[in-house]
């Protein structure tokens, strides 16, 4: 298979494979060259007439383009513009419940959550102690070189906030290091505090609530003489306890899974986005949660989601969702439709229709069960929209934050990064896969090359088990673990 012509309706096809002028497409013999990932106009367009790709139109030639030629970024133009009034169309495919019940391996906490991993963290609450919780975690490790216990890292997180900020972004820091310490992949957290800071220790652990203390322990710096040995002796206590958890035989219900793409490439939204959305509605069918973010890719593709609302009120708050994005683009005087990077139109992504349109299909056919705020933990169960950037880094970091264990990251370009979850990288291309076997933890691109859906779904559903079960991914290997939090105002 050296091309796909996506939907009957569509005036373009896509190169699965580098394709040579002269080859036949279509019917259509090509006039130039089509790389891999790129589109191919199948019959002659006028300036101004729309590209259709899925289905559905991704933008519109800003020069005529004759058929076999090729056409990108460089002669299309999004169809987009401002804010826009929705009206509610439900759309609803019920995902049945399975009948077949899987499990994974994962450790039951005592507030009912369950994590995939048994980690203890250490959070400072502004970036001013990053070097001291640096050397915490240095020394006590090197008094337990070799030990082995069911703790698989001891992690610290370091961030540039916690003070000078204001309004949202104060609220925002807060509440995802709030939300770290209750993620259940942490089976201990130390908090590390200096004492000046904007983000006081006493208000957040007002913030934080109820914790268990044997397992959450907090301090401040300036309150205490050596405070490297002071917060070596709190991990010495939280590491006691953590030891003794193990993994127990859990249901997949249990299981909260970030969808999320960077990187994307033309084959995206043909090979590993789809892939993630059979996934997605596998875990909806096994009475778990998946959350989809990066809410500026939703734009040229949210009316999808929004007629896929399981209510009026649902519809109400992803339209609050979009034009909220919205809004922040414009007023900070950006272009809403600055998108896509220049490694996605590298890829063959010309416009951001095309590129929400592939980003879209990582969450199935589900029906929107939530949708959720910047750092509001999970509520309900089954397919949940999250607000959060395009940002990879950030957004990844929103989508541990709101409470998933993993998160799942397609990729066409590669990247090494990690957050403070198990981040499993998924390529769309096999050349890709080859050529970062460190990076990349599965490869999509087979389905370009043949392989049924069914089977690579199925090897994937075990892939991912796996990983929940304890089986490190490619950035836990190599130690990439790192959080971003989103920061829109001003740094006094």
């Amino acid at each position: 298979m050296r091309y796909i012509k996506i939907n009957p309706a569509d005036n373009v096809a896509v190169a699965l494979q580098d394709l040579s002028k002269g080859e036949v497409v279509e019917g259509v013999t090509l006039a130039t060259d089509i790389p891999r990932g790129h589109k191919v106009v199948l019959q002659a367009l006028k300036a101004g007439d729309n590209v259709v790709k899925y289905g559905f139109p991704i933008g519109h030639v800003t020069r005529d383009a004759a058929a076999g030629t090729l056409v990108d970024h460089s002669c299309i133009k999004t169809n987009l513009e401002g804010l826009l009034d929705y009206e509610y169309k439900p759309a609803l495919v019920e995902i049945p419940e399975s009948a077949s019940k899987r499990t994974f391996m994962g450790f039951r906490r005592a507030d009912g959550q369950v994590g995939v991993r048994n980690q203890i963290w250490v959070i400072p609450t502004v970036g001013c102690v990053n070097g001291i919780c640096e050397q915490i975690v240095n020394r006590f490790k090197a008094e337990f070189v070799g030990e082995t216990s069911s703790v698989d890292a001891i992690v610290h997180f370091p961030h540039n906030y916690g003070c000078s900020q204001l309004g949202d972004d104060h609220e925002n820091t807060r509440k995802v290091l709030r939300d770290m310490v209750h993620h259940p992949n942490a089976g201990g957290v130390l908090v590390v505090s200096l004492g000046c800071e904007n983000n006081q220790l006493d208000a957040f652990r007002e913030l934080v609530g109820p914790v268990d203390e044997s397992r959450v322990k907090m301090f401040v710096c300036q309150k205490v003489d050596d405070e490297i040995q002071y917060g070596v002796d709190r991990l010495r206590e939280i590491y006691a306890v953590c030891s003794r958890d193990k993994r127990t035989e859990v249901p997949v219900s249990e299981l909260r899974v970030g969808l999320k793409c960077g990187g994307s490439d033309g084959l995206s939204g043909i090979t590993a986005n789809p892939l993630l959305g059979v996934f997605s509605d596998w875990i909806v069918a096994q009475g778990g949660t998946t959350v989809l973010t990066e809410v500026p890719e939703m734009f040229g593709a949210e009316t999808i989601l929004m007629n896929r609302c399981q209510d009026q009120a649902t519809f109400d708050k992803t339209v609050h969702l979009i034009n909220d994005f919205k809004e922040y683009f414009m007023k900070q005087g950006m272009p809403v439709y600055e998108n896509p990077s220049p490694g996605n139109k590298a890829g063959g992504i010309s416009t951001l229709e095309e590129k929400s349109l592939g980003c879209t299909q990582k969450c199935g056919k589900s029906i929107v069960r939530g949708v959720l705020k910047y750092a509001e933990p999970l509520q309900v169960k089954g397919l949940n929209l999250l607000s959060a950037p395009g940002n990879d880094l950030v957004a990844s970091t929103a989508l541990a934050a709101s409470g998933c264990q993993i998160v799942l990251f397609t990729t066409g370009r590669g990247t090494p990064f990690g957050s403070f979850v198990p981040t499993m990288k998924i390529s769309t291309n096999t050349p890709l896969y080859q050529a970062k076997p460190s990076w990349i933890d599965f490869n999509a691109g087979v389905l370009a090359q043949g392989e049924p859906m069914e089977e690579v779904s199925a090897r994937f559903i075990d892939f991912v088990l796996a990983a929940a079960s304890g089986t490190p991914v490619n950035n836990e290997k190599h130690g990439i673990r790192e959080i971003a939090i989103f920061k829109q105002g001003v740094t006094l």
